[in-house]
């Protein structure tokens, strides 16, 4: 259990650490641009972002933010994302494409800190 110093709803954030093997990053990329906006009506879903690596990591980070845990568990457990995450191949009914990963973790954070700028 973690202690809560603010009284305001925290933000859940999930980032998912995939390792995606040199010259199949393009792919990945792809995979998303197709999926775009799957989420993006979800409740209490906030924001994405693929993060692609600048050195020589084979690590990509899909980082979403939610409203809360609850919200991400109904987003997981729904038909909404069993459906994300099929291909379009998969949709029309044929058969699912060679993983593009090989390892996948998820990590959970919340903001504890931090300082936005101020406009002058």
């Amino acid at each position: 259990m973690s202690a809560h110093w603010q009284s305001e709803p925290v933000t859940t954030i999930k980032i998912n650490a995939i390792t995606v093997p040199a010259g199949s990053g393009n792919e990945l990329a792809q995979r998303f641009a197709a999926r775009a906006g799957a989420v993006d009506g979800a409740d209490g879903f906030e924001g994405f972002e693929l993060l692609r690596p600048t050195d020589e990591r084979e690590q990509w980070l899909v980082i979403t933010r939610w409203r809360d845990e609850e919200s991400f568990q109904a987003w997981v457990t729904s038909p909404g994302f069993a459906e994300g995450h099929r291909s379009a191949a998969e949709r029309a009914g044929g058969a699912a494409p060679r993983p593009v990963s090989t390892h996948s973790e998820v990590w959970s954070y919340e903001v504890a800190g931090g300082s936005t700028p101020t406009v002058n």
